[in-house]
């Protein structure tokens, strides 16, 4: 891994550096990461202490690996989770704002790759309602003149700026959106898989409430399970994921009838 020149990295995308560079190794060690990031090994050690209080890794002799087995229910901080994969998620985000069409009514998932398809749809300027959950997409949509924003009230989810509970269910339920963009932690067997029942219970309420559901999964999400089902994978549309992805998962996304897009970095979906 070359060196990444930043400057004043916030911790969390620091972070993120270290855990996407042992994903692709398996493990690394301290010297190896200080010299790839451009922080020092004190910085870095520290990292590590966090991230394996936090479950992220096992800490190994100089160095880390992986947690061998991941709990179902384990999930990232949101800001570390939004700095995985941020190239991949930037072009998926973009794909899915490509089909979405003017005067559609559109629900937005609160997910980091949901956050990006908000960006792309804020700089189209499309005429459209958004519906969100997410407090950071609503402000994001709202900068468009264009987009009339309805956000969904509720209880505010500790730690990230996700609105959840009964209120936003039963408001879900009234509404017949033409798009759902959702985000997922996990799809695999079949199934699309959530770390909590409310999140998965949330996210039922959205895709029954729209007439097409546009699933955007980086390849990260398609080889294991979580804790919960969401639903499934017969009642989503359309997946845009990235070219990462396990041509053998994508063939059995095809087969059970939904419409699968990759999308490889400075390039069109194909």
């Amino acid at each position: 891994m070359g060196k990444i020149h930043r400057v004043e990295l916030i911790p969390a995308q620091r972070r993120a550096l270290v855990l996407e560079h042992i994903r692709l190794k398996g493990s690394a060690s301290i010297l190896e990461l200080a010299a790839g990031i451009g922080a020092s090994a004190s910085t870095i050690r520290r990292d590590l202490e966090e991230l394996e209080r936090k479950g992220y890794l096992e800490r190994s002799h100089g160095g880390a690996l992986l947690q061998r087995t991941t709990s179902p229910t384990f999930e990232p901080e949101a800001e570390i989770a939004a700095q995985f994969s941020r190239a991949e998620k930037s072009a998926i985000g973009a794909a899915a704002a490509a089909m979405i069409l003017p005067g559609e009514a559109v629900i937005f998932d609160s997910s980091s790759t949901v956050m990006e398809a908000a960006r792309a749809v804020a700089r189209r300027n499309l005429p459209l309602t958004a519906v969100t959950n997410d407090l950071a997409a609503g402000q994001v949509l709202a900068g468009s003149d264009r987009i009339r924003v309805v956000m969904l009230g509720g209880t505010i989810r500790p730690g990230s700026l996700t609105v959840m509970g009964e209120p936003v269910q039963n408001f879900l339920k009234t509404l017949n959106a033409n798009v759902a963009l959702i985000g997922i932690h996990a799809v695999s067997g079949g199934y699309l898989s959530e770390t909590t029942l409310e999140i998965a219970s949330m996210k039922r309420a959205m895709i029954s409430a729209a007439e097409r559901v546009i699933l955007l999964a980086d390849a990260t999400k398609l080889s294991h399970s979580a804790f919960c089902r969401v639903c499934e994978v017969t009642a989503v549309d359309v997946l845009i994921t990235d070219s990462r992805a396990d041509p053998a998962d994508l063939n059995q996304l095809r087969d059970a009838g939904v419409e699968v897009h990759v999308v490889a970095l400075s390039a069109s979906p194909e």
